[in-house]
């Protein structure tokens, strides 16, 4: 008799068999986000939310979930298509965990793929936006250094898209060391422009074969 989780996925899927377009939001919800930039986020959170569901295809191809980090890392949504996503309020306090971030991403990813496989979903590359006002705080090296080898492997094997975008004062070279894609600058708080092309983006895609190249909008929120 299949569980009552794996039930809850074939009614999940059979009622919506559309390829999914997955997105896990990495931010960074440390002391030093606390303020402005972390009431900046949870408003471009909301944009999120209102741009993809204005789009019908994109709300029900686009997945969202989101893992926060601080000294702890938190799943605060599961995957969910966009139109059964709720922006949680986030608040801030605690160090930096960006390295048990990103494993917990990628594992995320990778068991939401196996899902997709066994229920028969088409699946586009599964993207990661991570979110940080500054660089790895309390935990060990290894951590950080083990995270950044897997983005680069997944990213080799086109498993992940894996994006980083500095907030104000993050440390750029060392975020630059994690990534392979080169991390974007937000200009100044500009989190609801951000969030508005990132529903643009995952739209695009939304409306493109599994495995086509798609022209993403410009970055006007950020640069290199």
């Amino acid at each position: 008799m299949l569980d009552t989780l794996k039930l809850d996925e074939v009614v999940e899927f059979a009622e919506n068999p559309e390829p999914r377009c997955p997105c896990v939001l990495l931010l960074d919800t440390s002391g030093s986000m606390e303020g402005t930039a972390i009431e900046a986020l949870n408003q471009g959170l909301l944009s999120f939310k209102d741009e993809l569901v204005k789009n019908s295809l994109a709300s029900r191809r686009v997945e969202v979930a989101i893992v926060t980090f601080d000294s702890t890392i938190n799943i605060v949504q599961d995957f969910v298509t966009a139109d059964q996503f709720n922006p949680p309020i986030l608040t801030a306090q605690g160090l930096t965990n960006m390295g048990g971030g990103i494993h917990k991403a990628l594992d995320m990813i990778a068991e939401r793929k196996s899902q997709y496989r066994s229920n028969g979903i088409a699946y586009y590359r599964p993207w990661v936006f991570l979110i940080t006002d500054g660089e790895p705080q309390g935990e060990l090296d290894h951590i950080v250094e083990q995270a950044a080898q897997r983005i680069q492997t997944d990213e080799a094997n086109k498993r992940v898209a894996f994006f980083t975008v500095g907030v104000e004062n993050a440390n750029i070279t060392r975020l630059s060391k994690i990534s392979v894609r080169t991390p974007l600058k937000l200009k100044g708080l500009n989190f609801v422009e951000m969030f508005v092309w990132l529903s643009a983006s995952m739209s695009a895609i939304s409306h493109s074969q599994v495995d086509e190249q798609v022209a993403l909008p410009p970055i006007g929120w950020g640069s290199v």
